[in-house]
């Protein structure tokens, strides 16, 4: 009797057994199954972007932009970002102040914690974040939207094809891309046709300072069509400093200014600055000619659709 029991317990430990082991391989069938389903549903593209060719995934759910201009582009096409920098957030997108929006730190000062908390998909920077490109790929594939003044229209071609592919509206960007070539190409002609030449200034803290066709405000210059006063002035980022002497001697038909404080948030104090002699004895201010730029289209959030779309609209209201 012993023995029956015994061997009775033994079969049903050897069925729990095999029954385990089958249990266990199926799960682990199952599982590799789902995991390669998954993979096969991970779509990606790859896209130029200012360093090269890069791979992301297509239609990334969480993505965060230290580019102003790309998040102005996505904003346009109904995309929102999750998170960005909000220490100087331009009026234009005043609607990404709300605490829904992760406050990811400052253009120059990102916050690294907040952005790992996110957990993100996507990375948009720009030029003033290069230097911490390595940081912000380690957490997510990065994209690097760098706008080059000089070649305005080439980069931001570029840019908004990136964008068309990794959210699947190629299309869309296209088509807006397209459009604004056209209305620079009609300003650039009326601008050569005239043979009209300007200066691009900007003022920062009562410091004036011109740029060159190279410069972040080359667009005037190589996009529509004016020449520029001084073929001398130094190809700087920050451009080169000058008094308001030197623009009465360089007298040009067109004074185009930013205002740096305007742009960033600050005190506006370009119009009480060029309210002097000087500046008056100037054709351009004789003229109507002294262009008061809309400084965060052109200083902050240049290269996005809406914001290319105001510095069009600046230049070609000052020639009407």
């Amino acid at each position: 009797m012993k023995n029956k029991k015994l061997l009775a317990l033994v079969g049903v430990i050897s069925f729990s057994l095999i029954g385990g082991v089958a249990c266990s391989s199926t799960t682990q069938e199952d599982t590799k199954e789902q995991t390669q389903e998954q993979s096969q549903d991970v779509k990606t593209v790859k896209v130029i972007d200012g360093k090269g060719e890069i791979e992301v995934k297509t239609n990334p759910k969480t993505v965060v932009s230290f580019d102003y201009g790309a998040i102005d582009a996505l904003d346009k096409m109904g995309i929102e970002v999750a998170g960005l920098p909000k220490g100087s957030v331009p009026k234009s997108l005043a609607k990404y102040e709300d605490e829904k929006y992760a406050d990811l730190g400052d253009l120059k000062e990102p916050d690294f914690e907040a952005i790992n908390n996110l957990n993100p998909d996507l990375i948009i920077i720009s030029g003033r974040q290069a230097d911490m490109y390595d940081e912000f790929n380690k957490i997510a594939p990065t994209l690097y939207l760098n706008i080059d003044g000089s070649k305005y229209v080439d980069d931001f071609s570029r840019n908004m094809e990136a964008l068309g592919k990794v959210f699947e509206k190629e299309a869309e960007f296209s088509a807006e891309v397209d459009r604004l070539n056209k209305e620079m190409e009609e300003v650039k002609k009326k601008v050569t046709e005239n043979k009209s030449n300007a200066l691009a200034v900007m003022v920062n803290e009562g410091n004036l300072s011109v740029f060159s066709p190279e410069s972040r405000f080359g667009i005037l210059y190589n996009q529509l069509g004016f020449e520029c006063k001084d073929t001398n002035i130094d190809a700087s980022t920050h451009g080169q400093q000058v008094t308001f002497e030197y623009l009465a001697q360089q007298n040009p038909e067109y004074i185009f200014v930013v205002d740096r404080g305007d742009a960033t948030g600050g005190e506006s104090t370009a119009k009480a600055l060029f309210d002097n002699d000087l500046v008056k004895s100037t054709d351009a201010y004789k003229n109507g000619k002294i262009v008061y730029l809309s400084s965060q289209a052109w200083y902050v959030v240049s290269g996005g659709i809406n914001s290319t779309q105001t510095m069009i609209d600046d230049v070609k209201n000052a020639i009407k």
